[in-house]
């Protein structure tokens, strides 16, 4: 199996767009990475898109070649990964196989979503195809009530407060307020995080993920090919995906991601490292509970500890463990097709010292968790700089 390494990245903002479609999105994104890399399409052997659900949102079908022709790449392979909100973690999960299987040298991985086109109501019913329609979703589950029970459940197990959970979101936005690229770029209290507008209790409006416009690109390539495009190679650790029920009712304890534990566990073991190795995270924050279970299953705190670990401040840029310093999808964004390359873009920006005013001191090794539904697709990726 070959070595794999970034050459070059690229994001749009993540905001609401009403100027710019999802072709658009994408183009702007992917040119970044063609700047970033100092290359051009015609150095593409093939193109991976992570989208979840262009065709409800947008109406437009056959994603892959409607995007990778309008970035000037034509008869190569183009493939849409669809896999909830984990759709361009697992695209880059294949772009990476593809390298390290010794089948291309270089290849584009984009992640997309354009939300904003449709009311609310709408948006809502778009993402409960991620969940389990015959059961949840066809009795009046939504993805902030699912996770609602989630939280509750981990709050009877552990003593998780809702002090805990508003702590993941005051974290996030104050990242969030130096990212540039960031939707919400609000500082908020812990006061106001705690008294936030009922949603589906224990959650409230900032515990919640925003609805989002925005893309993000990735040219990866065969690592003894990276000085070609780069003098900040930064290599692919570890990669991992792995998957469990959609519905909530069939797994084992809602507490706990097992598809998260089995993507860290196969990554750790493919990069060589554990846990207290890493030295900061971007984490799949799609609700608040949802940073909290994540760290656990991660091995960085013991199970039923993370509301503790982040209220005593350990996941702020200061802390012993940095989590979201993008500001994460509660206050960055969260398109949800475009997450998991963007987690990749914000992980490779520390790395090369180049995050602006969120630059983390401590930044050569970084994890990425993007989660799909309930934990039913989990990515998980682990980069080093050279």
């Amino acid at each position: 199996m070959r070595r794999v390494a970034v050459a070059g990245v690229g994001k749009t903002p993540f905001g609401a767009f009403a100027d710019k479609d999802i072709r658009t999105l994408a183009v702007e994104a992917g040119q970044k990475a063609f700047h970033n890399a100092k290359t051009g399409p015609e150095a593409m052997q093939a193109f991976y898109l992570g989208n979840f659900a262009g065709p409800q949102f947008t109406g437009q079908n056959h994603l892959a070649p409607f995007i990778s022709t309008a970035l000037g790449m034509q008869g190569i392979p183009s493939t849409r990964c669809e896999a909830a909100c984990a759709s361009s973690g697992a695209a880059f999960f294949q772009a990476w196989m593809s390298i390290a299987s010794g089948v291309y040298d270089v290849v584009m991985v984009v992640g997309v979503e354009k939300m904003t086109s449709q009311q609310t109501a709408r948006v809502t019913e778009i993402l409960g195809g991620a969940g389990d329609g015959p059961g949840e979703i066809r009795v009046g589950a939504t993805f902030p009530s699912l996770f609602a029970m989630i939280a509750r459940r981990h709050m009877y197990d552990f003593g998780t407060l809702p002090e805990h959970l508003a702590s993941v979101a005051v974290k996030n936005h104050e990242n969030g307020f130096l990212n540039p690229d960031a939707q919400l770029r609000k500082i908020i209290t812990l006061e106001q995080a705690v008294k936030g507008r009922p949603v589906a209790d224990p959650l409230n409006l900032y515990d919640c993920s925003l609805v989002s416009d925005g893309a993000a690109a990735v040219i990866l390539c065969a690592e003894d090919r990276v000085k070609e495009f780069t003098d900040k190679p930064v290599k692919v650790l570890g990669v991992a995906q792995a998957s469990d029920y959609v519905g909530l009712e069939q797994k084992r304890d809602i507490t706990t991601f097992d598809a998260v534990r089995a993507a860290a566990q196969q990554a750790y073991k493919m990069a060589g490292l554990g846990p207290r190795q890493i030295e900061f995270a971007e984490l799949h924050d799609c609700f608040t509970i949802a940073e909290i279970i994540a760290m656990e299953d991660l091995g960085f705190v013991e199970r039923g500890r993370g509301g503790f670990f982040s209220f005593e401040g350990n996941t702020r840029r200061v802390g012993s463990m940095p989590i979201n310093a993008s500001g994460g999808l509660k206050s960055k964004g969260h398109p949800v097709g475009a997450t998991g390359v963007a987690q990749v873009v914000d992980v490779v920006q520390q790395l090369r010292g180049e995050a602006g005013e969120r630059q983390l001191e401590r930044h050569s090794i970084g994890l990425t968790q993007n989660l799909g539904g309930t934990g039913a697709t989990c990515v998980v990726s682990i980069l080093g700089a050279n």
